[in-house]
């Protein structure tokens, strides 16, 4: 029996990138989808380690076109699908509401589309996201927690959720929904704000900036490590029977949690003061290193959102390697040592 293949989708953001090198040492043919036209060599700066491996390559596929994820699966026949491409930032999704559903929703339905014609006997994985519950209606949230979306990339997550369910009833395909909460890594875009914390606290750390602004820093979520999580994607797809899971630390911290153990590492402790828009943060020295700019408030807040893995433990032996200190010092120890060559 050959390599198995697989197509992962989103191959050159956080989780495809670890996911590739997950796969590949593991023996697979992998086979990254990503849009010809407009993949500039900085867009694969994640995957650019990875271009010159024999079991590695680029194809082309867009989640917004069905002939071309039709093209794509025929083209490799894939044993497994990883589906991690989507407009996966919130705050974008409500500037570009259509967009993000056709790419993030409607993207999974054409990947299922295109299995079901060509590849039925191919597992199906979905990335899903914390952000379907929303505002949540229980607490921690499970396989069984109700939906409420608070923003366009939540409802077309929920869809995307919806849609895998129904071809894997319908159909009997081997399709599944990993509901994964936030995941972080020194490979998170820089759009992201616990990448934007990390950045500038090692900016001001080093002169470089005076100060940080920031939007709700009471919203509270459950962090964990990219890595990790790639894992679990991987355990779901070599099960007999597919199933939906929680992949979540069950464990939730601030965002005030974030910004405080990442200037914790650059050896800055902040006192904060005042509320709502007023809140702020000063160092030890008395100067203002945190600032509130309501530009960065969603239109509807997620205020709350943990996540219980315990169904994956159970079932898939699956549980997180890399507690909430750790992974905020190696990003914030990572954007430290970008800044510095920086300034060489």
């Amino acid at each position: 029996m050959g390599r198995k293949k697989a197509i992962i989708t989103g191959v050159t953001g956080q989780d495809g990138s670890y996911l590739s090198e997950l796969l590949l040492a593991k023996d697979y043919e992998v086979f990254g989808v990503a849009r010809r036209s407009s993949q500039p060599v900085q867009n694969k700066r994640l995957i650019n380690h990875l271009l010159d491996h024999p079991n590695f390559d680029v194809v082309s596929g867009d989640l917004s076109d069905q002939v071309s994820m039709d093209q794509c699966v025929k083209s490799v026949g894939p044993d497994e699908f990883y589906n991690l491409g989507a407009q996966s930032f919130v705050p974008e999704s409500w500037r570009s509401p259509t967009y993000t559903a056709d790419i993030t929703g409607l993207g999974a339905l054409r990947c299922l589309e295109a299995i079901r014609a060509h590849a039925p006997e191919c597992k199906f994985y979905q990335a899903g996201s914390s952000e379907q519950f929303g505002m949540v209606r229980e607490s921690p949230q499970n396989e069984l927690t109700p939906f409420y979306p608070r923003s366009p990339y939540g409802c077309a997550k929920v869809f995307a959720h919806d849609i895998t369910r129904n071809f894997r009833e319908s159909y009997g395909m081997f399709a599944c929904t990993g509901i994964l909460f936030n995941h972080e890594s020194p490979r998170r875009g820089i759009e992201f704000v616990t990448r934007k914390i990390t950045q500038t606290a090692a900016r001001i750390s080093l002169g470089l900036q005076e100060f940080m602004e920031i939007g709700n820093v009471n919203a509270r979520r459950d962090w964990g490590y990219a890595e990790d999580y790639v894992e679990m994607m991987w355990k779901m797809l070599q099960t007999d029977t597919p199933d939906d899971y929680v992949v979540a630390t069950g464990e939730d911290k601030s965002v005030k949690d974030f910004i405080e153990a990442a200037f914790e590492h650059v050896d800055m402790q902040l006192e904060w003061s005042g509320e709502g828009l007023e809140t702020m943060a000063k160092d030890q020295d008395g100067v203002v290193r945190v600032k509130t700019n309501p530009d960065f408030y969603r239109p509807a807040e997620v205020d709350l959102l943990l996540g219980d893995p315990s169904k994956a433990a159970e079932k898939l032996g699956w549980v997180p390697k890399t507690d909430f200190k750790k992974l905020v010092l190696m990003m914030i120890e990572n954007d430290l040592e970008i800044q510095k060559a920086g300034m060489s």
